[in-house]
């Protein structure tokens, strides 16, 4: 609300004098002159002055009147405006019809106060123009950025750890031994030589298609420049999170891709001691490794399991890792150790990744737009599909070992 304050002392000055002039006495005004009596002409200077001031007061006053005016016009205005925005279905534009000076001349106070020819101050309360969405609102427009805040994303990690590779066919056949039995020894002149036992089986990888779409209509890619990047970005996201699901824990059944875990050699708990930490169990499943000639090069766990490995504690209550002050756990006995959530938690992969299994990818990850699909055409619609093909070959299943953290290990 806006109150309207009038000091006539202020606005119209030297009102009383201007008065005097217009009300002098007859007497005075109509005495004869005579040049030479000094009272005439001392009478003569005041009566100019009077004069004088009386002009200055009126030309005061019209430019007050006139200052007034212009206001109530201009709040006639506002209120046109105001008025029409309403008429027009919008969000403005209030009950009254009247402009803030409009109210404030036809007010109670005002009138009692006599008008424009009182004296001191008087207010009056009036409607303010304000923000809301029944006043000016309407015509404020909102500050709109133009990217577009997604959802968060996991850090992928599991691709990084194995070895590359590409292939042209929809198969990937490879040669793995299965058995190595040597028998070499030292013999004497003429005896017969041991025989070796040595085994080799046929393998097969299958190229596997993981693949995704939406619908999306025509209008919306064309008046929208970011939103078919964001499609394109948001589909090759959902690609990476199944291919990490599929290298990880996928069960080889159907289309599915033979994963690491379900070909991973078995953790032997018979390594546990009693008060073993989660540190411990690492190190006896890297032990494990290296005993089958293939020497870990990398350690996988939930992303839960290897935040609490930081607060593991020894009997000191002293924090085995760096404390709240130290870096972040990127290794474990010397090897980097990532972390996702594919993995379930209280579990761990131990391996020689690059020596264990590659990847063979057939189709790098696509993303294709087209109308051609049902009945896109009559509606205008697009069908956007993202696509990729891959293959995955554990050639030493001996090269990981999987296992479960056992309780009371910190994690």
């Amino acid at each position: 609300m806006t109150t309207i304050r009038m000091n006539p002392r202020r606005t119209m000055p030297h009102v009383a004098i201007a008065a005097l002039a217009v009300n002098q006495p007859r007497s005075v005004v109509g005495f004869p002159r005579n040049e030479a009596d000094p009272v005439q002409r001392v009478l003569s200077e005041i009566g100019a002055e009077v004069a004088r001031i009386g002009g200055d007061a009126r030309t005061r006053i019209e430019a007050a009147q006139r200052r007034i005016d212009e206001l109530e016009t201009r709040n006639r205005d506002v209120e046109q405006l105001l008025a029409d925005g309403a008429h027009r279905g919008g969000r403005f534009g209030g009950s009254s019809s009247e402009s803030p000076g409009e109210i404030f001349i036809r007010s109670e106070a005002f009138k009692n106060f006599g008008g424009s020819a009182g004296r001191g101050n008087i207010s009056a309360v009036v409607q303010a123009i304000t923000s809301a969405s029944t006043s000016a609102g309407g015509m404020i427009a909102p500050d709109r950025r133009s990217e577009i805040v997604g959802l968060p994303k996991r850090r992928l990690t599991i691709r990084g750890l194995i070895a590359p590779g590409t292939t042209n066919s929809n198969s990937v056949n490879y040669v793995r031994q299965t058995t190595r039995t040597n028998n070499a020894a030292v013999v004497t002149e003429g005896a017969q030589k041991p025989e070796s036992v040595f085994a080799w089986t046929e393998a097969d990888a299958p190229v596997r298609t993981i693949a995704h779409w939406v619908p999306v209509s025509r209008q919306a890619m064309d008046d929208a420049p970011m939103l078919q990047s964001t499609i394109d970005g948001e589909l090759r996201y959902g690609l990476s999170v199944k291919e990490e699901e599929e290298l990880l824990l996928g069960s080889g059944a159907g289309q599915h891709i033979y994963g690491i875990v379900p070909q991973a050699t078995a953790y032997e708990t018979s390594r546990n001691i009693t008060l073993d930490t989660a540190f411990d169990t690492l190190a006896h499943a890297i032990a494990q490794s290296e005993v089958a000639l293939l020497p870990a090069t990398g350690i996988v766990l939930n992303n839960n399991d290897l935040e609490s490995l930081k607060i593991i504690k020894d009997g000191d209550d002293r924090y085995i890792g760096g404390g709240p002050f130290g870096p972040p756990i990127t290794t474990i006995w010397g090897r980097p150790v990532v972390g996702t959530p594919a993995m379930a938690t209280g579990e761990f992969l131990v391996g020689a990744f690059l020596d264990g299994a590659q990847i063979f990818d057939r189709l790098d990850a696509e993303v294709l737009v087209s109308s051609e699909d049902r009945d896109n055409f009559i509606k205008n619609m697009l069908t956007v599909r993202a696509e990729e093909r891959l293959a995955m070959a554990v050639k030493r299943p001996a090269a990981f070992v999987h296992g479960a953290f056992p309780a009371g290990a910190g994690v």
